[in-house]
């Protein structure tokens, strides 16, 4: 199996996606199809669940070889520590054979930069219990589009002041989010008329629906996966938040409610 990467942006992607994932589990499976790779993994209080597609020809080169080992476990600290070493002049390269018990990462400087040395980095392979879940179509009550550095800031603030992020909703003409805490309170008023996209699913129908800041501030703090943050809400539903990574690949996490209790 080998893949590559070489555009500045995708690189700075590639990374910032790990980073998001290392704040939500150790360990992850990545499974390598022949048109795309796979990741899928939850928290370790199975509130939070991320899945990623990315298919092949959104990468620099993707060669999956017959014998081939289809899906290898990877600590994602590790990982991501290593990747980050990569720079402008850099290629990221992952590559192994067979069944291996190592992966091999290589930063292969070829712009003909003198500045950056190549780098070559050998990682142990782990293994995890591997349990994928079918994620059903559902039909939200409300959708919409928003700016992912805006977005990053409201959640930011309102963890500040609260860990239960109370959002409303009851008309097309704005969302409410609200967080309260021993300091005070926080409340955001959105317009809809500021939304990149906006679907009301029932008119007249009242969204009120919690889920806690601490796991949305991961899933919504790095800004560099896209420009704009797809968000899905129905009550009583887990939260969808959508990441357009281009070519058809997205990462696509979900967040379960707070209970009353």
């Amino acid at each position: 199996m080998l893949l590559s990467i070489s555009e500045k942006a995708k690189k700075e992607l590639f990374v910032s996606l790990f980073h998001l994932i290392k704040s939500c589990t150790n360990a992850i499976s990545m499974v390598f199809k022949d048109d795309h790779i796979y990741i899928q993994g939850m928290d370790k209080c199975h509130i939070c669940l991320f899945d990623i597609k990315i298919m092949s020809d959104w990468f620099s080169r993707y060669e999956k070889k017959e014998g081939d080992q289809e899906s290898i476990c990877i600590t994602t600290s590790m990982f991501h520590t290593v990747i980050s070493m990569v720079t402008d002049n850099h290629s990221l390269v992952l590559e192994y054979e067979g069944d291996p018990e190592t992966l091999n990462i290589k930063c292969i400087n070829d712009q003909g930069k003198k500045a950056d040395f190549d780098k070559f980095f050998n990682i142990p392979l782990c293994e995890i219990e591997e349990d994928y879940f079918s994620v059903p179509e559902i039909d939200y009550a409300v959708e919409f589009e928003m700016n992912s550095k805006k977005i990053s800031d409201i959640i930011t603030q309102l963890n500040i002041f609260g860990e239960v992020l109370n959002i409303t909703c009851c008309c097309e003409e704005k969302i409410m989010f609200k967080s309260d805490g021993t300091i005070g309170n926080m409340t955001v008023e959105v317009s809809t008329d500021d939304l990149s996209e906006f679907a009301l699913a029932e008119e007249g129908k009242t969204l009120n629906i919690c889920f806690g800041l601490n796991y949305l501030h991961k899933m919504c703090i790095n800004t560099k996966l896209a420009n704009d943050i797809h968000i899905s809400l129905s009550n009583d539903m887990p939260l969808r938040i959508k990441y357009d990574l281009g070519k058809g690949s997205h990462c696509v996490f979900y967040l379960a409610p707070k209970s009353d209790d």
